[in-house]
């Protein structure tokens, strides 16, 4: 799938303070008498709007695309969301040098701590989310993770996520890119007694056979007539 080559920016808020609010620690509170409310309870807003908006963009670019379970897709959403995941993101976008954080936390290198940087761009998108409203923020959210999706489930070494999409899945993600349409899967013969078949499958694509594989089930020699296709076009 195709790759974002634009740098991915922080949002810009209307409402400084909110911004501020979103950037606020403990620890800085705790040593600012008159600033009263640190970014928690926007970390909270955050990391739920976080969650709707990665779950809708799994289910709309890979649920109906791509042979995917339930169980691969929450797997997939607790990947894209976890601390680590996120901490990258916040040093990429610079939030460590944004934090508001307390001298202490400042000399124990808070900055640079993998949590306090997860947890402040959760922040940074509830105030976003309060800001603007859904629509911005879901374009930022898809911004940022798009391509660690399609990097994630096009891996074919990432131990966490184990048989993520199948040779049908990915033979229909190139039918897609190439052509915008989805394989056809041809059941050609079949031969044998009922609890012995054989299928005989054929997989086109735009009016162009791709590839063939037989089975003793439908579903496995799809798999083959995927498999043999990818072969051929080199996925």
């Amino acid at each position: 799938m195709p790759r974002s080559s634009q740098p991915i920016q922080l949002p810009t808020l209307k409402d400084e303070a909110l911004w501020l609010h979103a950037l606020t620690h403990r620890s800085y509170t705790n040593e600012h008498s008159d600033i009263l409310e640190d970014n928690e309870a926007l970390e909270f807003l955050g990391d739920a709007v976080l969650g709707f908006l990665v779950s809708e963009l799994i289910y709309k670019r890979y649920g109906s695309s791509v042979n995917i379970t339930e169980a691969q897709m929450t797997r997939l959403r607790s990947k894209l969301v976890d601390e680590k995941q996120l901490a990258r993101l916040a040093e990429e976008l610079g939030i460590g040098e944004l934090m508001r954080l307390g001298k202490g936390a400042i000399q124990n290198n808070a900055q640079n701590n993998p949590a306090l940087l997860s947890d402040t761009l959760e922040a940074i998108i509830g105030a976003y989310y309060l800001d603007t409203g859904i629509v911005k923020v879901r374009q930022f959210v898809t911004r940022l993770f798009t391509d660690i999706a399609d990097d994630l489930i096009e891996s074919s070494d990432d131990q966490t996520l184990p048989n993520l999409i199948d040779s049908k899945g990915k033979f229909q993600q190139w039918a897609l890119k190439e052509y915008q349409q989805t394989p056809e899967y041809k059941l050609v013969k079949e031969a044998g007694e009922d609890h012995e078949k054989i299928f005989w499958v054929e997989v086109w694509v735009k009016g162009k056979k791709y590839g063939e594989g037989q089975g003793r089930r439908k579903k496995e020699a799809e798999k083959k007539a995927a498999e043999d296709a990818l072969q051929h076009v080199g996925g």
